[in-house]
């Protein structure tokens, strides 16, 4: 963990392309609720295969217009020619958008094995330096517990790597609740000379099936003792969200304190829960 306490904190939030007119009026009260903690950034997803291609850039031009705080699209490479992906890294520059988070995306049910021309991640980097060289800041994703699709450890730390020497700038991680797993990843990294930020992505509880269905998903371990806790809570969201703090709340004051260099928040268009963890950490 050494070369992580070099960097400065940084703190950012994660939004989701909302699909209704309701859900747009409810994310511009939230992004304002959270600009109001100076974020280093914004961030908002893309869907598999692109699928909120058009809502993702509308999202980000809003949020970045309304709150003045740099606003990073996330762009996936399946299902996408290099021609599209040129047009749509061109739009970000025409807008000034500066950051991006690059992922290799999901492939959407259908889609079968067309994954179009770049293959992974690491390509779609190397593919967004070579089209504008150093105008955006690139974030990968880091996965702590391995990503669910990966042969090994080593392999995925093989991948990372290979993200990192595409000229990535720093990597934001899958939501964990196992600190180890954490602190062994930007060991590996540093081990293999890989030194740029790895920032922990964190999820604020605020419903436990949704997040069982998520960690499913994407291969996030919920242990054992918060899945006990959580389901004796059956029938009383209050004292899940509650407890849900709690356990985030003292997550993030771990990874502080460990040297973690910020903190990125999964909110679910939500500000609630995320600037409880906020206020008990006293971040401001």
């Amino acid at each position: 963990m050494n070369s992580q306490t070099q960097y400065d904190k940084r703190y950012s939030f994660e939004f989701f392309p909302p699909k209704t007119d309701a859900g747009v009026e409810k994310l511009k009260r939230v992004q304002q609720e959270l600009a109001a903690k100076s974020p280093s950034f914004f961030s908002v997803t893309y869907g598999a295969g692109g699928s909120t291609r058009d809502r993702t850039f509308q999202t980000v031009t809003q949020v970045k217009q309304n709150t003045g705080i740099s606003t990073a699209p996330h762009l996936s490479c399946v299902g996408d020619s290099k021609s599209q992906l040129g047009e749509i890294l061109q739009q970000y520059v025409s807008n000034g958008i500066e950051r991006i988070v690059a992922l290799r995306g999901d492939l959407p049910s259908g889609m079968g094995a067309s994954i179009g021309e770049l293959k992974y991640a690491s390509d779609l980097v190397a593919f967004i330096r070579e089209q504008t060289g150093d105008h955006f800041h690139l974030e990968v994703a880091a996965y702590p517990e391995m990503h669910p699709q990966a042969k090994s450890m080593n392999a995925d730390l093989d991948a990372f790597r290979a993200k990192v020497e595409a000229g990535a700038n720093s990597a934001i991680t899958q939501y964990f609740f196992n600190i180890d797993a954490y602190k062994f990843f930007v060991d590996s990294c540093e081990k293999r000379g890989l030194d740029i930020p790895v920032v922990p992505g964190i999820m604020p509880i605020i419903n436990y099936e949704n997040l069982v269905r998520f960690s499913q998903m994407c291969g996030a371990e919920i242990p054992r003792w918060i899945r006990v806790r959580m389901e004796s809570y059956s029938g009383d969201p209050t004292s899940v969200l509650q407890f849900g703090e709690e356990v985030i709340t003292s997550l993030c004051q771990s990874l502080l304190e460990m040297g973690a260099p910020g903190l990125h928040f999964y909110t679910m268009n939500q500000s609630a829960p995320t600037l409880a963890i906020w206020d008990n950490l006293d971040l401001s």
